[in-house]
């Protein structure tokens, strides 16, 4: 994921300690129920669509532009998945970061699936019976999508 520029901005005073930031996740299915994926240019992997929110936007807003920017697919939101703090990840330049994971299920309502950026090395649909490899974090996420259940968190342990 392309870092933002408000990103390039805190770490210019913060350096590489560890940021707190929002993520935003897009399971976008189409009319068939296929889902939309991209191959990260940075790992090779195939994923679900995500990306960090600017400053005061919607977590609605950021699917629906992050899912175009990616792909040239346009969506709509439909409802929350799932709301969960990520483990913190370090980058090969020292960066950390710990993200708070904000998946949306969407609907395509247009555009055709294409690399529309420099963040993805190629761009599809998959049925759900041929979905390529994939991390658990984005299995968990598209398994939630399909389900009618209320969205999901990490239960609390203990009080």
């Amino acid at each position: 994921m392309a870092t933002p520029d408000f990103i390039r901005e805190l770490r210019a005073s913060a350096g590489h300690q560890l940021l707190w930031l929002p993520g935003v996740s897009a399971i976008v299915f189409d009319d068939d129920g296929r889902v939309l994926l991209g191959r990260r240019a940075d790992t090779g992997r195939w994923s679900i669509i995500g990306g960090i929110p600017d400053p005061g936007e919607q977590p609605s807003q950021t699917a629906v532009r992050e899912v175009y920017e990616e792909t040239a697919v346009r969506c709509v939101p439909e409802r929350v998945v799932l709301v969960q703090a990520l483990d913190p990840v370090e980058y090969p330049n020292g960066d950390q970061c710990q993200f708070m994971d904000i998946t949306l299920r969407c609907r395509a309502v247009g555009g055709e699936a294409r690399v529309n950026d420099d963040e993805s090395l190629d761009v599809a649909w998959f049925p759900m019976d041929g979905l390529p490899e994939l991390e658990d974090f984005a299995l968990m996420r598209i398994k939630q999508a399909l389900s009618d259940g209320p969205a999901w968190f990490q239960p609390i342990v203990s009080l």
